[in-house]
């Protein structure tokens, strides 16, 4: 008995060592798997058909072919193991929470995005109604709250989202009249913001601090110009759930497209990127290599990339700056695509483009 016993228990501890063995592995294999770390990755995302989200009153648009606006995927907070399979992906990037999001949380993010993307249908009105010379009218709703720093004196009194309609009592129609009436202030001043929130007006009164890296007074909130547009005829625009501003450009060209009732892709894929203010000039945007590669998969003949050379000043405040069409003319001979990169700086740029592809292309 005494030369058993000793057996057993030596058995029992190699089985016990080789459950927790398997446990260790199982919790290091899932921890690999699922825990989520505080990076995303920014993947190509999707070609989409503009049909199904413009609608122009008395005006369909039934030809062949179509316009599509390209996203970016965003995946995550993405696992480790996910992290390390990205590395062998290509026009894959991984991205942290602070890039991607900075100080907003998950729903601020959404909500900035879906700001960005009605502002971009408004826009796109505006410049493809200008382009054909029809009637339209732009409606200043006041000063978008776009985000709030840390050290605002109006942090916890406004939030992402609030309009802002008057400052000291009056209204101002553009960003940078705001801006310049703020400023023209001094550090330590008090004044009283008239804004919107969640339908209801309310007043906030708090003193301008020294913005960060100058030496002028501000109040530490990103704004932006909050507008509506009505135009004849009536354009609705629902992009679901895609966000941001850069479809802006190929909404303005559908819209031209219905209102104009003219067929310029004759039957074929075109799809492009970029975004639009209401004079109609075409703006940088990120990611353009995962729209390329996007666009590219579903069969585009053309992709429209905006072109912004980089000149001194964009390169003083941004040394990375990497001009959209550049890229998207690299990408292009990476994948060995076909689809034409066209350069444009403006909407009349991509509608002069398409007047002569409608009369080219077979």
């Amino acid at each position: 008995m005494s030369l058993i016993k000793p057996t057993n228990r030596l058995k029992q501890k190699k089985r016990w060592r080789w459950l927790i063995g398997i446990l260790v592995g199982v919790i290091v294999l899932a921890a690999l798997l699922f825990f989520p770390t505080n990076y995303y990755l920014e993947v190509p995302g999707s070609a989409e058909s503009l049909k199904p989200y413009v609608k122009v009153t008395g005006s369909k648009d039934n030809a062949k072919g179509s316009y599509m606006l390209t996203t970016v995927g965003v995946v995550g907070p993405a696992s480790p193991a996910l992290l390390l399979f990205s590395k062998t992906q290509a026009h894959t990037d991984i991205v942290s929470k602070q890039d991607l999001m900075g100080n907003d949380s998950s729903a601020e993010y959404d909500q900035l995005q879906a700001y960005y993307m009605k502002s971009a249908a408004n826009n796109a009105v505006a410049a493809a109604f200008k382009a054909a010379k029809k009637p339209y009218q732009i409606h200043h709703r006041g000063i978008y709250v776009m985000s709030i720093l840390p050290q605002s004196p109006f942090k916890g009194k406004l939030a992402l989202g609030d309009t802002i309609t008057k400052l000291n009592g009056k209204s101002y129609k553009t960003v940078d009249a705001y801006v310049n009436a703020i400023k023209s202030q001094k550090v330590g001043t008090a004044i009283t913001l008239t804004y919107q929130h969640q339908g209801k007006t309310k007043q906030a009164t708090a003193k301008l601090i020294r913005l960060p890296q100058t030496k002028r007074a501000g109040i530490g909130i990103t704004l932006t110009e909050n507008t509506s547009v009505t135009s004849d005829p009536k354009v609705k625009i629902d992009a679901g759930n895609i966000g941001g501003p850069s479809a802006g450009t190929m909404f303005a060209l559908q819209i031209y497209t219905q209102i104009t009732h003219q067929n310029l892709r004759r039957g074929h894929v075109i799809a492009g990127t970029g975004t639009i203010d209401p004079a109609g000039h075409v703006g940088q945007i990120g990611g353009i290599d995962k729209k390329v590669v996007a666009a590219d998969a579903k069969g585009a003949k053309v992709f429209f990339a905006p072109n912004q050379p980089a000149t001194k000043k964009l390169k003083h405040y941004d040394p990375n700056y990497v001009n959209n069409y550049t890229e998207a003319v690299q990408t292009a001979k990476q994948i060995k695509t076909k689809m034409k990169i066209v350069p444009v700086k403006t909407l009349s740029d991509v509608i002069r483009y398409m007047e002569n592809y409608s009369k080219t292309a077979e």
